[in-house]
């Protein structure tokens, strides 16, 4: 997210090295690492955490660089697709915490503003996906009935 709810400064990250072919030490091939996706989607695993399987455990640098496609793209190619995407799906079961977290302590103000915060955040983002036709139009997020929301 671009917005910043804080007078802190922003944490810079790094930068992947330019890559055209996966480097000589990667030794799957394109096939077994579409199955390995799949295999892991199918499990409900989620598609940053199978990024960081496959880099760990199998050595795969990048997924990109070694299919030619994002480790979205094939699984929306077989048809598995989420109906919401990952980061969205992420601030809503934050913001599911948070409210779980008010209800029990309702004089925590600090979490209190987290929450408008992390909401203002979901509404951005479903603003973004509906224009760019991720989302339908009607989608709409309710605090009240997130929970059925995110259900895969």
């Amino acid at each position: 997210m671009a917005k910043m709810h804080t007078r802190k400064k922003g944490q810079s990250g790094s930068t992947k090295p330019l890559r055209t072919e996966p480097p000589a030490w990667s030794t799957m091939s394109e096939e077994e690492i579409t199955k390995v996706i799949m295999d892991m989607w199918k499990q409900g695993i989620s598609t940053s955490v199978i990024g960081m399987t496959l880099r760990d455990k199998y050595g795969v640098p990048d997924v990109k660089v070694a299919t030619k496609k994002k480790l979205g793209q094939i699984i929306k190619e077989k048809g598995e697709q989420s109906t919401v995407p990952e980061d969205l799906y992420n601030l809503i079961v934050k913001a599911i915490g948070l409210r779980k977290h008010i209800v029990s302590n309702h004089k925590d103000v600090h979490n209190k503003r987290s929450l408008h915060n992390t909401e203002a955040k979901i509404r951005r983002l479903v603003k973004y996906y509906q224009s760019t036709k991720v989302l339908s139009a009607d989608w709409k997020y309710k605090p009240e009935t997130a929970e059925m929301m995110i259900t895969r």
